[in-house]
């Protein structure tokens, strides 16, 4: 017979650093791609609603976790709010459980008895 029996041959290695490394490529390219896609935006959006917690003022409309709509009546620390849901019903709540605020006051405008803080006084001449 002419035809010689065929033998499969063994896979060459590739090295131990190379062969773990391209193992674990596609782990790693999830991994980004979730980054930038979930955790990053998760990251932002938090960020901007402590901001918005923080920077929370009396006679802003906000909305609660719940649903309910009310004036801030109070900020009474830095983890309370007193929240004013109807005509003469205050309610005390956690800050966190605020979830957007509808519209913001505008700072109050100095009386024009108080004088300005920069303006010259006759006793500085």
């Amino acid at each position: 017979m002419f035809v010689s029996p065929a033998y499969a041959q063994a896979a060459g290695s590739l090295g131990g650093i190379a062969g773990g490394i391209e193992s674990f490529l596609p782990l790693i390219l999830i991994f980004v791609v979730f980054y930038f896609l979930m955790i990053r935006p998760q990251q932002k959006r938090m960020k901007a609603h402590k901001e918005m917690l923080t920077a929370l003022r009396r006679g802003d409309r906000v909305v609660l976790g719940s649903g309910i709509m009310g004036l801030v009546s109070k900020v009474t620390s830095d983890t309370e709010v007193q929240v004013e849901i109807a005509d003469g019903v205050k309610v005390r709540v956690v800050r966190s459980s605020i979830q957007e605020v509808v519209s913001k006051t505008e700072p109050v405008a100095a009386s024009k008895d108080e004088p300005k803080a920069d303006a010259e006084t006759p006793a500085d001449k």
